[in-house]
């Protein structure tokens, strides 16, 4: 369920992780029950055939490729141009102490609740967190890129020792780096409860806000133990596409947060 209606980017590891990967975009040759999505690239000047992952046999055709990690797009194929949730990716550098990431994420936790704004966090499986505020598709990727950099300017500002919106890695200082250029049309991350294409195959899963706590990892789930937790706790993403902030309402409450 989130990956049906959304354009595809295939990142392909067919001779496994030991080898590079490469991302693709456009399709032929499909078998006749593949659907697809035609979008034009403005940066390539001609139309690209995205693959849609509508149902389990579509999925099976993404793993036969290589398809070992998953990438949607944050919007469907009805309304392209407004994406169902808006993306924070916490990037920490090589090295850095994961309770940091942990200390970022409660940050934004706080100025989250304090705006109303029910959020939805999930390990990205490689080396941090990512946290998803729902949009119900009601604003465009430049609305919701601008609110989700809002939402990480407070944080850099409250924990400027850990955290940066640097984009250069030199001048970043060893923080890290609360990530919004993901909230651009056409851009991927990693969907919920995609494998990862490294060691242990770890996968990106859902959490509770709770459960940021220093026994969390960001590999902490693998294809070994990801069926048992989903059995579990169930879908914690269930919601995410459905459901939308009140931009404006939330923008209200952020300013009396920041005054």
């Amino acid at each position: 369920p989130h990956l049906v209606d959304r354009p595809q980017s295939l990142h392909r590891h067919p001779n496994g992780i030991q080898e590079e990967g490469f991302y693709q975009k456009d399709n032929e040759s499909l078998p006749e029950w593949m659907k697809t999505k035609t979008i034009y690239s403005k940066s390539s000047e001609r139309n690209i055939e995205y693959l849609l992952c509508q149902n389990t046999a579509s999925l099976i055709y993404m793993a036969n490729l290589g398809c070992i990690e998953i990438n949607p797009w944050n919007s469907r194929v009805g309304s392209l141009d407004f994406p169902d949730y808006g993306i924070i990716d916490l990037d920490p550098p090589d090295g850095m102490d994961f309770i940091n990431v942990i200390r970022i994420a409660k940050e934004f936790k706080f100025i989250l609740n304090a705006a109303d704004i029910e959020g939805f966090c999930k390990t990205s499986g490689s080396k941090g967190l990512h946290i998803f505020i729902p949009m119900g598709a009601a604003y465009t990727y430049e609305e919701v890129r601008h609110f989700i950099k809002l939402l990480c300017y407070y944080v850099s500002e409250r924990l400027p020792k850990i955290a940066t919106l640097e984009r250069r890695i030199k001048n970043r200082e060893g923080k890290i780096y609360l990530d919004y250029l993901q909230n651009r049309r056409g851009q991927t991350i990693a969907s919920v409860y995609s494998v990862r294409p490294i060691k242990k195959a770890p996968v990106s899963m859902p959490i509770h806000w709770n459960d940021l706590t220093n026994r969390l990892s960001p590999q902490k789930f693998t294809l070994k133990n990801a069926l048992q937790r989903l059995e579990k706790y169930g879908d914690l993403f269930y919601s995410l596409p459905i459901q939308s902030i009140a931009m404006e309402t939330a923008l209200d409450k952020l300013n009396e947060i920041h005054n």
